[in-house]
């Protein structure tokens, strides 16, 4: 019999009160006011490495919501995204009680400087045993901007172009900068580290001056592993280019294909092998001992959606007020530079086959958009399996829910049933050495970068 894949999961939460379910922060089980206590993280990453997930990807915005309304009322009345702290500072504590779990951290090449951000994710790889990895965003939000001396963002293009040289920057910090044999640690020839396999990267562009050498002697990935969430056509492109996984939303498996087979098929276009990205597309899970008892936990969770929040969110997430919109009318296709992917994504097909904006908002309250089931652990292992085989997805994000519940469910009911059906990383084997098990096989570089660098990498040769 052939085995089956491993289903990868990352759980799936941010820095904040309100994230992908609006309005459950009211429910009497809800713990998500404790979004800033260090026990709330801590027992997070011990519940996902006990539950068999590869990993915890922490969302994180820069700026407030303020497009609804034109002011932050509704979104500080949720709790969304506001209050929020930097999910940076919360890694080392957790990588201190897991020895396997990765952490995937957004990051914005917006506003990160490149050398100061190459410098703390490499610190986090060195203080973790390399399983720190990168989700890349461009950021969305003119009150981010606003906020961090700019008059507005950048446009969607251009952010994509700096997003580019951003790239180009940290790879020749992380890869080229400090040759592998540098640090030699000779103390009769006393000698720490050789003057002559540390190279200045010497980066004139457009966009960054970083004349010097890396700050950072090498970790043990590198170059963290690299998470990509955009599914615009810009995103797409830069995801074929630099993602080694991706994150998907979308309400139906069949638009998952279409995405996941065209990223792939661009990647192979520039050289990547097909299983050079992994795509994990959001999916809600609620799970319980029966497929009723489950059933009506989501009933119960969805008395308490803020329907006024969601679309203050998404008002924010496309740049563009919905206070004054009508809510029994389809949602319209706006021209902003907005998450693209978002807009492109909930506009698709004919007007008149779109949900309205009442209906959207009661639809997303508690998915956030993506694939939902509810059922007992034989009925949500099924149809997490189903969702695999019809998109090509490898494997999912999992949102908290319902902080410090839905894990451990997931953890105590789901975990047994897909490790019994070999869908499942055995759980208690050796700590972690080194390899991120979010990250794809790789080589010292990714083939483009690879092309892109040639003579210029100083970096010796080593197996991924």
């Amino acid at each position: 019999m052939t085995a089956r894949k491993p289903i990868l999961l990352n759980g799936f939460k941010q820095a904040t009160v309100g994230h992908t379910a609006i309005g459950l922060w009211r429910h009497p089980d809800s713990q998500a006011h404790r979004y800033n206590q260090l026990d709330y993280w801590l027992d997070t990453a011990r519940t996902l490495e006990e539950g068999g997930f590869s990993g915890l990807f922490i969302a994180d915005v820069l700026g407030v919501l303020d497009v609804y309304q034109g002011r932050i009322d509704a979104t500080l009345r949720a709790g969304i995204q506001t209050p929020s702290i930097d999910p940076l500072v919360l890694v080392s504590a957790m990588a201190a009680v897991t020895s396997r779990l990765g952490f995937a951290i957004t990051l914005s090449t917006s506003y990160e400087q490149p050398y100061l951000l190459a410098r703390r994710l490499a610190s986090l790889d060195h203080l973790t045993g390399g399983r720190i990895g990168w989700n890349i965003v461009t950021s969305a939000l003119d009150s981010a901007a606003r906020n961090l001396g700019r008059d507005r963002q950048h446009s969607h293009a251009d952010r994509y172009q700096i997003a580019e040289e951003y790239m180009e920057v940290v790879y020749k910090l992380w890869e080229g900068s400090w040759e592998d044999d540098a640090v030699g640690r000779d103390v009769g020839g006393n000698l720490f580290a050789d003057p002559a396999k540390v190279h200045a990267i010497g980066h004139k562009g457009a966009n960054f001056s970083v004349p010097s050498a890396f700050l950072v002697e090498p970790s043990p990935q590198r170059t963290p592993v690299l998470f990509q969430a955009g599914s615009s056509e810009a995103g797409r492109g830069f995801a074929a280019a630099h993602a080694e996984g991706v994150f998907l939303v979308s309400p139906d498996t069949g638009s998952l294909r279409e995405t996941i087979e065209d990223v792939r098929d661009r990647a192979a276009g520039r050289g990547r092998g097909a299983d050079a990205i992994r795509f994990f597309p959001l999916a809600t899970v609620i799970v319980a001992e029966t497929d009723a008892a489950a059933q009506a936990q989501l009933d119960d969770y969805r008395c308490y959606i803020d329907a006024e929040a969601v679309i203050a969110r998404h008002s924010a997430i496309i740049q563009h007020d919905l206070s004054t919109a009508d809510l029994d009318r389809p949602l319209a296709r706006v021209d902003t530079d907005g998450i693209r992917g978002v807009i492109e994504e909930t506009t698709r097909g004919p007007i008149e086959t779109r949900p309205t904006l009442r209906q959207f908002a009661e639809t997303i309250g508690i998915t956030g958009g993506g694939l939902i089931v509810a059922g007992s652990a034989k009925t949500v292992a099924d149809a997490l399996e189903g969702w695999i085989e019809e998109s090509g997805a490898d494997g999912f994000n999992i949102p908290g829910v319902m902080p410090c519940r839905t894990f451990p469910d997931f953890t105590r009911l789901l975990t047994p049933e897909l490790q019994r059906r070999g869908r499942l990383m055995a759980i208690g084997g050796p700590a972690h050495s080194g390899n991120n098990s979010l990250a794809p096989a790789r080589h010292a570089f990714p083939p483009n970068i690879q092309r892109r660098f040639g003579a210029e990498n100083h970096r010796c040769e080593k197996s991924g």
